[in-house]
């Protein structure tokens, strides 16, 4: 019964403005048509009364087109971004890292921190990770030799490869680069990734490049909305962003533990984008960006530590991951919904987060928040793959069903957390099983050091075929498997 109740509202609220014109046009056309006294229509006669007045018809006709022109060029509409298409890394299977050769390395590793190996196999238990995870080649020796020559032979190995898949999927030239953007949080060599790339693939010497660093796990999405500014004031353009994160130099040797959960959930990965805003490539892009919305809470002293990359009291370098990491997360998704929430939600939602928005400010602040159903806005969660705690936090919060959060769980278990990259392969999941329609709306969420909360959303541009490449490839007919909630080692 409520359930009807609430489908009859969102009838009536989400086409008021429709149902609300139809009675007034109704209305006028039957006033027009009505016959006079002498049974002449009226509109007829209002027709005849008006050859008298031409010259101010034609005055008032040519002022509201004046004014209709300025307030469309004034409110102009943002050049439309493409993304034509990307292209996902996958590792290659020498580097696969299970449960059993994780566990091992740790105990070798850390033999004189046997306590911290027993806290590592209990957080990799309960990660959510798979047995297919892989780690880049100087992490597999014992002990790991994290070199700088090391860490650029990984991020040759990822961004080449994906690079090199997008240009065979797009059939761009390398030549036809007008934007890079490259991302990678910790690892920040000079020359930096974006000069890596530039000199692999020989770009031309006026390609605007950028390289951030140190933006976190959410810099693929800065990446996204720099891009789209970039495509605003540069017509008829490629841009190519690159996202990723490079291990090697950032595997954590101490006995600090909240140092060592980031040794347990991230994984090697990187993904490289097509966009575009060249009217040529709308009708092969598979999809058109919509809104790109980034929230920042680091004017908080405790969400700007909570991720921090510091060294523990023997000098040993890693990531800090504080307790207060999810409250903090919770709280900027929140703030980040409040910016998303009008852009996409339909007025029925919207209305009932109002409604009890004033109630709570005016009659009980301890009524219940109303959390809007963004199952009505979007077709298509990608929930960045944190860990398993992050996309519980999330499915919760936003009342979303196991399908929503089967892509983030998928390549959690997959892949591991592969950073920024991550949203990426969750999209080419929902691709590979073939979900993708035309007209579908896509939501991006990403959480990043800082702390940042990052959406991004996209509509498909058009119905996207099961790939036969990319990362799911080998693997996509085994999934969703089942990942239970502990995996005894």
């Amino acid at each position: 019964m409520m359930k009807c109740v609430k489908l009859v509202y969102q009838c009536l609220v989400n086409h008021i403005i429709t149902l609300t014109l139809i009675p007034v046009m109704l209305g006028i056309l039957f006033r027009a048509i009505r016959p006079g006294p002498d049974g002449q229509l009226l509109l007829l006669r209002r027709l005849w009364d008006l050859r008298f007045h031409a010259v101010p018809v034609v005055l008032c006709s040519t002022f509201i087109v004046i004014i209709t022109g300025m307030v469309y060029f004034m409110s102009k509409p943002r050049r439309t971004v493409f993304l034509v298409d990307y292209a996902c890394f996958r590792p290659p299977f020498t580097c696969r890292i299970p449960f059993a050769s994780f566990m091992e390395h740790a105990r070798l590793v850390l033999k004189d921190y046997p306590k911290s190996v027993e806290f590592q196999m209990r957080i990799l238990e309960r990660s959510g990770l798979g047995e297919e995870t892989c780690l880049p080649p100087a992490i597999h020796y014992i002990p790991p030799e994290p070199t700088m020559d090391a860490a650029r032979q990984e991020a040759e190995l990822v961004i080449f490869s994906a690079m090199d898949s997008l240009l065979q999927k797009t059939g761009l030239k390398p030549k036809d680069i007008d934007i890079l953007v490259v991302n990678c949080s910790l690892f920040s060599p000079t020359p930096s990734l974006s000069a890596m790339v530039i000199n692999k693939y020989k770009l031309r010497s006026n390609v605007k490049s950028f390289n951030l660093s140190g933006m976190g796990c959410s810099a693929g999405l800065i990446s996204i909305d720099l891009v789209q500014d970039l495509l605003q004031v540069h017509p008829n353009s490629n841009a190519v962003v690159v996202s990723t994160e490079i291990i090697t130099p950032n595997s954590y040797q101490g006995g600090e533990r909240a140092m060592q959960l980031p040794n347990c959930l991230f994984r090697m990965g990187g993904a490289a984008i097509m966009m575009s805003n060249r009217s040529s490539d709308r009708r092969r892009a598979k999809y058109r960006l919509v809104h790109v919305v980034r929230t920042h809470k680091g004017a908080n002293d405790k969400a700007y530590r909570c991720v921090h990359q510091e060294e523990d009291r023997e000098g040993k370098v890693g990531i800090n991951l504080s307790k207060d990491l999810m409250a903090i997360a919770g709280e900027a998704l929140k703030s980040n919904i409040a910016m998303v929430g009008p852009l996409v939600l339909p007025a029925s939602e919207q209305l009932l987060f109002l409604i009890t928005l004033i109630g709570r400010k005016i009659f009980n602040p301890k009524w219940k928040p109303y959390i809007p159903d963004f199952k009505q806005a979007f077709d298509h969660f990608c929930i960045h793959a944190g860990g398993r705690a992050v996309i519980d936090e999330l499915q919760k919060n936003l009342r979303l069903s196991p399908e929503h959060v089967e892509a983030s769980r998928m390549t959690l278990h997959r892949f591991g957390n592969t950073s920024s990259s991550s949203i990426w392969y969750e999209m080419s999941y929902i691709e590979s099983k073939g979900r993708m329609k035309r007209g579908d709306n896509v939501w991006q969420i990403a959480f990043g050091s800082g702390f940042k909360c990052n959406s991004a959303v996209w509509k498909c541009n058009r119905n996207i075929e099961t790939p036969v490449e990319g990362p799911w490839a080998d693997c996509i007919g085994r999934y969703p498997v089942d990942i239970p909630e502990v995996v005894k080692l």
